[in-house]
């Protein structure tokens, strides 16, 4: 077996000559093996060990648990960090189930302990069993591709060294070393559905075919492949800007196998993680691109929301609010803040800078202070380059395919009576820097970008 962890540890770059490596110990069978297997190899592949122990507080007999994991550390010298954290007051705050609960409190305290003890990898003993109890797990929940790809050999900084092994092994491994354990007497409560899996569910499955679980762990490793696979393809659609959207039309011609995820990772660019969203949420997302048409429709998510208008498909965190109307007096030159945070930075300049989508340069010769910014009006017009008359702002918004938010945040610059600037959409015809020279008068908008997903 040490071998054949070896080969895992090489095959999938699990370590490397001067990793210092955090071994989570519970005192169970599975973290027992992974500390002596890593202590065993530590020379081999060049790495430092230190091990850390929670106690949950969770059984009276959890302080005795303590006191043998330590003492297993002190016989290999491997530097060992305890702490005990009542899982029990957590519950109590109704932060969610005991299993639940306990995952967060450990997996905060083997961050902080890896942080206190200087390592880059926190090792944990899942096994080749407990990755097909996953895939049974999230299967009957009703996870799609991605949730059935199981867990890693390597996420982050989080290895799993034996996740290509058996449960037998790795008990054989123990008996053979005289290596004891301690068993937690939960992992027998058939009320937990990863219980009832494991001890009702696998071992009825193996009536069918002894090598169920080795099956099941092979689809898991195939479905994680082809993730990997779709990750690259849709990842290049991506442009970090701010705000999460993705055109409708585009996104609805897709193929649905990449329509799936490419929703799937604006979710998650949008909320920062998945959790809570279900393949029935994807498939939701991917409703409401098919059925939009004029009009708004908003669409509420576990933690975001979609919003499908003017073309778009936005991604929110929470419904953005309509600002209120606004009228603000520009006197002289200066920086004026706007209610939505943004600013309007105006400046006298003697040479023109160039103009674009948030920069606009005037004649200041041509215009006198004092100018005013104002939120648009029903009935608004401005006169655009070659045309005659004035267009509807209204109009302009249309084009620019501006939600219903975006338009009432838009500020209007003004001279007088006279609309100088749809601030980020278009500017008035005329009024520009003249050759001859003459001081410039340059309006920017400090506003953040959009995020776009570019098909």
């Amino acid at each position: 077996m040490l071998d054949k962890v070896r080969e895992y540890i090489h095959r999938h770059r699990l370590m490397v000559a001067g990793d210092r490596v955090l071994v989570a110990v519970s005192g169970g069978g599975d973290s027992m093996a992974l500390l002596h297997l890593l202590w065993s190899l530590r020379e081999d592949f060049g790495v430092i060990l230190r091990a850390a122990h929670l106690d949950h507080a969770l059984r009276p007999q959890s302080a005795a648990e303590a006191d043998f994991v330590r003492s297993f550390c002190e016989h290999l010298a491997v530097p060992l960090h305890v702490a005990r954290i009542a899982v029990p007051d957590h519950l109590e705050r109704g932060c969610g189930g005991v299993e639940q609960v306990a995952r967060e409190v450990r997996h905060r305290f083997l961050a902080q302990a890896a942080m206190e003890a200087d390592c880059n990898l926190i090792a944990l003993g899942h096994h080749r069993g407990d990755q097909a109890e996953t895939l049974l797990h999230r299967l009957v929940r009703g996870a799609g591709p991605t949730g059935l790809a199981g867990m890693r050999p390597r996420n982050g900084r989080l290895i799993r060294p034996l996740l290509g092994v058996a449960r037998g092994e790795i008990l054989a491994y123990l008996q053979e070393r005289g290596i004891g354990w301690v068993e937690d007497p939960s992992n027998q409560d058939l009320g937990l559905t990863r219980n009832r899996l494991r001890h009702l569910v696998l071992p009825l499955l193996e009536t069918f075919n002894p090598r169920v679980e080795e099956g099941l762990a092979r689809l898991a490793e195939r479905f994680a492949r082809e993730e990997d696979y779709w990750r690259l393809q849709v990842e290049p659609l991506v442009e970090s800007f701010g705000e999460v959207r993705l055109p409708l039309a585009e996104t609805a011609a897709l193929h649905p196998a990449l329509r799936d995820r490419v929703l799937r990772q604006a979710m998650l660019r949008a909320r920062g993680d998945l959790r809570g969203i279900e393949d029935k949420h994807v498939a939701a997302a991917a409703h409401l691109l098919e059925k939009s048409g004029r009009g708004r429709k908003d669409f509420h998510l576990p933690g975001l929301w979609l919003v499908a208008e003017r073309g778009w498909l936005r991604l929110l965190p929470e419904l953005p609010e309509v600002p209120p109307a606004f009228c603000l007096d520009i006197p002289a030159p200066g920086v004026y803040r706007l209610p939505d945070g943004r600013c309007l930075r105006l400046s006298l300049e003697d040479r023109a800078r160039g103009e674009s989508p948030r920069a606009v340069e005037y004649a200041a010769e041509a215009l006198g202070f004092p100018l005013r910014a104002r939120s648009w009006r029903a009935g608004d017009r401005m006169r655009l380059e070659g045309m005659t008359g004035r267009k509807k702002i209204k109009d302009l918004f249309a084009e620019a395919r501006l939600s219903r938010d975006e338009r009432s945040r838009a500020p209007l610059l003004l001279h007088g009576e006279e609309i100088l600037w749809l601030a980020g959409v278009r500017r008035c015809a005329g009024l520009r820097p003249l050759a001859g020279g003459g001081k410039i008068l340059r309006v920017v908008l400090d506003d953040a970008k959009m995020e776009t997903l570019r098909l």
